[in-house]
């Protein structure tokens, strides 16, 4: 395939909230440039983008996917994300390789809380933006309505380029102000003819606000303006695009991509206004502790991302690529600074969906797939050898809900933790630890959907069928008041028996003072070198449990007294008597019962505060503090036991429509209010 300089290049993702019709979209621009010669469908599971069996079965896409195309002489590079709270991670993952976000909002349902999570994260990135007004066909779609919530939430960048001509099953065109012509589209093609008279006076008033703002970033243009020179369409669209490049200015245009109307457009304007790599700011690496900035240059040093990973059982590990400088051919080898291991790309893939194509090269700006690399991993650096820069890492999208698994046969074990370890490799948002404790392996990630798709991919691709269940709270015992107690053990065997006895008195620490032993035996009463094993005692029962049957922490053990036969004792007779003098000792202490608490960071629109607030108190938590950023947006931070908020990333998202976020860290623990100690001790005993 013909290889492309960074000029004749557009790298591009379509971002924004699930259901917008993104993937639809990509198929009809795909269908438009003649890259497919059939037009798949959602529904039907025919689409080039969502086509792993966990989409297909849900309608939904779970991860980004390429399709380019090309309009011209220009390669779009175009990502398709996934619009669900879940998946954000792959929007994050796509972004950071694209130089303009496609932001599609649905006419019908406007702009949702994903579409304002897209936006916020291409903000963040200084990525250009561009809007499509996507299912101008459908009932209750309204061009206005949706176009006055754009501007509202973003601001006064938000420049119509397009209207739409006719509505909802009247729709039938754009108008494009640009070149002040209309666009019909009838039986799958499209003719230019003048404004429709019923659009003429508002497209008028429009275009002389759209000209009048895209003159002011040209000098020479404005000033021919200003003397009564109209300026031609060439003219504003390539100042337009200088305009987009630097993120001033947000083009809005609109279409159907069921129906076609106005997606040759779309596809047209993404490679006339779309900034190509070079026009980007150079990216900064660090070099070996000294950073600096490397430009959009083929001609050089080769160095490369790895923004996605994709891990088959059969075909191995797909790396996806950006070429950030150089230009990359196949058997190039490379440095990974992370492993340490240099690395030989042996084949250059194009990937379109599922389908694979091989490349001879590519240049900067571009982006491609690399099969079978060693070492590599989401978020390394390519670089040449014995020039070890990195780039800044992307930070995966932070874990919010926790599942305990295990594997439905029990010799499945190592299976599903190689499986594991897989799927983690290609989703950055997968967490994974075990708790002794508890017994518990635990799986973390963005969501109940996200969770049940990895469940579903481990019995696919490595034939691990799973159970889950919730995730068992680590509580803790302490002590309220000091108390003293005598372990006695003696056993009498044929032979030497076993004899030990140990005095010990407990006291409360303070909160999060862990355990202290003190000796204080005098005279000999237990030998020295048996002291430890009353200590050993002690901790091995603190784990077993006091009580209530978890573990025991803050507390003093002072040793004071104790009792030994020259031949019977051994560290194993005073282990068990430390042991047995502890438990005792307990029970006349005060057993208090205690629970993790943790730090809950939420940031909610103002207009839901006293929603997430009543609900944080419904959950015994104790609001620290509330503060306004951005204007709209509260951050409320709580201390809120952990047992109450196991499933707070579902409730949260209904109670706010998904536009609330959180945080939770473990903080400290405290006493259980009494009116649930007795039902927590009454399940710990299976009652």
């Amino acid at each position: 395939m013909t290889s492309y300089p960074p000029s004749r290049i557009r790298n591009v993702a379509l971002v924004g909230h699930n259901g917008a019709g993104k993937t639809t979209l990509a198929e009809a621009m795909l269908h438009a440039t003649g890259t497919v010669t059939r037009q798949g469908r959602v529904e039907d599971g025919t689409t080039v983008c969502d086509f792993e069996p966990e989409e297909i079965k849900r309608h939904l896409s779970i991860s980004l996917a390429l399709a380019p195309f090309t309009v011209g002489d220009v390669k779009v590079n175009l990502i398709d994300t996934p619009g669900y709270a879940d998946f954000f991670g792959e929007v994050r993952a796509a972004c950071s390789v694209v130089d303009l976000v496609v932001v599609v909002v649905s006419a019908v349902d406007g702009v949702e809380a994903q579409t304002e999570a897209a936006w916020r994260l291409a903000a963040e990135l200084g990525l250009p933006r561009l809007v499509f007004v996507n299912k101008l066909d459908r009932d209750r779609a309204s061009f206005d309505r949706t176009l006055a919530e754009l501007k509202e939430r973003f601001g006064a960048g938000i420049a119509p380029l397009e209207l739409p001509v006719g509505e909802e099953s009247d729709f039938r065109g754009i108008a494009d102000l640009l070149t002040d012509e209309a666009i019909f589209y009838e039986g799958g093609a499209s003719t230019r003819g003048p404004i429709p008279d019923e659009l003429a006076e508002l497209e008028h008033t429009v275009r002389e606000h759209l000209v009048e703002g895209i003159v002011v970033g040209d000098d020479e243009l404005m000033e021919r303006y200003l003397e009564g020179e109209v300026p031609t369409a060439e003219e504003l669209e390539a100042t337009l695009a200088g305009g987009v490049a630097q993120g001033l200015v947000f083009p809005v245009v609109c279409g159907s991509a069921t129906t076609g109307v106005g997606i040759d457009r779309l596809a047209s304007l993404l490679a006339e206004i779309g900034p190509s790599p070079d026009r980007r700011p150079p990216v900064e690496v660090d070099g070996a502790g000294s950073p600096h900035t490397v430009t959009c240059d083929p001609a050089g040093q080769p160095l490369a991302r790895v923004f996605k990973t994709v891990s088959d059982p059969y075909v191995g590990k797909i790396s996806l690529l950006r070429v950030l400088s150089g230009t990359i051919r196949p058997d190039t080898v490379l440095t990974n600074p992370r492993a340490h291991a240099d690395e030989r790309l042996h084949i250059l893939e194009l990937l379109r969906g599922k389908e694979t194509e091989v490349l001879a090269e590519v240049q900067a700006g571009d982006i491609l797939a690399v099969p079978k690399l060693t070492v590599t991993l989401t978020g390394d650096t390519l670089a040449p050898k014995g020039t070890p820069v990195t780039l800044p890492p992307v930070e995966p999208e932070p874990t919010v809900l926790e599942v305990a698994i295990r594997p439905r046969s029990k010799g499945d074990d190592d299976k599903l933790m190689t499986g594991l370890h897989r799927l983690q490799e290609e989703d950055l948002a997968l967490g994974l630890r075990r708790v002794d404790e508890t017994h518990q392996t635990i799986l973390s990630g963005t969501g109940e959907t996200h969770l049940a798709v990895v469940c579903e991919r481990l019995q696919r691709k490595y034939g691990v069928e799973v159970e889950t269940e919730d995730v068992l709270v680590a509580y803790r015992e302490t002590i309220s008041a000091p108390a003293e107690a005598e372990g006695r053990y003696k056993k009498q065997t044929g032979g030497h028996g076993q004899y030990g006895v140990a005095t010990v008195r407990l006291e409360p620490l303070e909160r999060g003072g862990g355990f202290r032993f003190v000796d204080q035996v005098v005279g000999g009463a237990i030998p020295r070198q048996f002291i430890p094993a009353v200590e050993k005692g002690v901790i091995e029962a603190m784990a077993q449990g006091g009580e209530f049957g978890f573990p025991v922490v803050d507390i003093q053990v002072t040793c004071l007294d104790g009792k030994y036969h020259p031949v019977d004792s051994s560290e194993m007779s005073f282990k068990i008597a430390g042991a047995l003098a502890l438990r005792e000792a307990m029970a006349q202490a005060g057993p208090v019962l205690l629970e993790p608490l943790s730090r809950l960071r939420v940031l909610v629109p103002a207009s839901m505060q006293g929603d997430v607030l009543g609900d944080l108190n419904a959950r015994r938590g104790r609001v620290l503090g509330t503060d306004t950023l951005d204007g709209a947006v509260q951050e409320i931070t709580a201390m809120v036991p952990t047992a109450e908020i196991g499933r707070y990333a579902i409730d949260l998202r209904s109670l706010t429509g998904g536009r609330g976020r959180f945080s939770a860290d473990h903080d400290h623990y405290d006493a259980v209010p009494a009116n649930l100690v007795d039902r927590l001790a009454r399940t710990r005993a299976g009652v």
